[in-house]
């Protein structure tokens, strides 16, 4: 590591009237003193002056699993959310990769403890734990894979582990749900209804098969015993805020305007809208489509705001929209601003780390088996 000097790390309120210029430099020099021990990490839904220092960019779990084959890497800087940086802190700490390591564990950091995600928060375990034995009264949950998506806490994937069940990305959720329907004739697909029943749909699965449990309903979830006796895919009622915001008019309005328009849009939207796209995937696929679009090619994209206008400034050569009229990024993600990865980092350099994420190893060794689980699908 290098010698350079770093200045004291005082309260984050201390960074907020520097200019991101300043921000920026001592950005730099810390990423210069810590060199390959440090990784910062930077989702593609963050603000460009906070991607411009990310190490590695791409989505929740991409950017876990690429921190954690890192040989070097000793401190992660998830410039995220919450669940994020907790999947960070058990792919890197797996037990193989500490042996790799002889015995040292990677630290890593959140620079907001406040960036959370709205859609993670709509399951909380004593709810889905609830739920679990709510539904044993009605069928057998033995026959239930439960099924998380990566979007959740830690917790949540550790039920999963613990009951048979697996975790999902947006890319892999229909060989996830192939995989549950080789073992059990249903399924509980929790955080995101839409990502569950766009894909369920997708797999000839239909909406009288898919009952929604609502955590906060009075009885069953708000569902009746037949609706569950009947059920195929057991939804949990959760949703992406930015997302939810994405409407089939939207898509009208935007066919009606711009001849030869495609529509672009994450499978997190709802029915209504992945119905009426022409291409429905993950943030990854929304990317690759467009880098590998010709020129001139027209897009309205469904999909975090902060993302859309990136891909816009990358590929002038093709026209493209952001598919809602209302402005809607996502406001926990944008809690990472520059002077919070300055703050944390310094913090970092002079030996004071601050929010640190650090699961509790009985919910990380069940969260990794649900991982694992899903590692193994193909």
């Amino acid at each position: 590591m290098s010698t350079v000097t770093v200045p004291t790390p005082n309260n984050i309120s201390d960074y907020k009237p520097l200019t991101n210029e300043e921000l920026s430099r001592r950005v730099d020099a810390v990423r210069r003193k810590l060199g390959s021990q440090l990784l910062i990490l930077g989702h593609h839904y963050q603000q460009d002056e906070v991607i411009a220092h990310s190490d590695l960019r791409g989505d929740s779990y991409q950017l876990s699993q690429l921190a954690a084959s890192s040989s070097d890497c000793r401190s992660i800087v998830f410039c995220g959310v919450h669940f994020m940086a907790e999947t960070a802190d058990i792919l890197a700490n797996r037990p193989e990769k500490i042996t790799e390591r002889n015995g040292q564990r990677v630290s890593v950091f959140l620079p907001d403890m406040a960036a959370g995600c709205s859609m993670a928060d709509m399951a909380a375990i004593e709810q889905v734990e609830a739920a679990w034995e709510d539904l044993g009264e009605v069928i057998d949950t033995d026959d239930v894979t439960p099924v998380t998506y990566i979007n959740s806490a830690a917790s949540l994937k550790a039920f999963c582990g613990r009951n048979g069940g697996i975790v999902c990305t947006s890319s892999n959720a229909a060989a996830v749900l192939d995989w549950a329907f080789q073992r059990t004739s249903r399924v509980l697909f929790f955080p995101d209804q839409h990502l569950g029943r766009n894909t369920a749909l997708s797999m000839g699965i239909t909406n009288d098969q898919m009952p929604v449990w609502d955590p906060f309903a009075d009885e069953l979830g708000g569902n009746t015993r037949s609706d569950l006796q009947n059920s195929k895919v057991i939804l949990w009622k959760g949703h992406c805020s930015v997302h939810q915001m994405f409407q089939a008019a939207h898509v009208r309005q935007f066919r009606e305007r711009i001849a030869e328009i495609q529509i672009l849009v994450h499978p997190e939207c709802m029915q209504e809208v992945n119905d009426l796209a022409d291409v429905s995937g993950s943030t990854g696929k929304i990317i690759q489509v467009v880098n590998d679009a010709p020129p001139g090619t027209k897009w309205a994209i469904g999909t975090e705001l902060h993302l859309v206008n990136r891909l816009k400034q990358e590929h002038p050569e093709q026209e493209i929209h952001f598919l809602s009229p209302v402005v809607c990024m996502c406001a926990t993600m944008y809690r990472i601003d520059l002077a919070h990865l300055c703050w944390s980092l310094e913090n970092l350099a002079a030996g004071s780390p601050v929010n640190q994420i650090h699961v509790d190893d009985k919910i990380a060794s069940w969260s990794q088996i649900a991982l694992q689980r899903m590692l193994a699908v193909k």
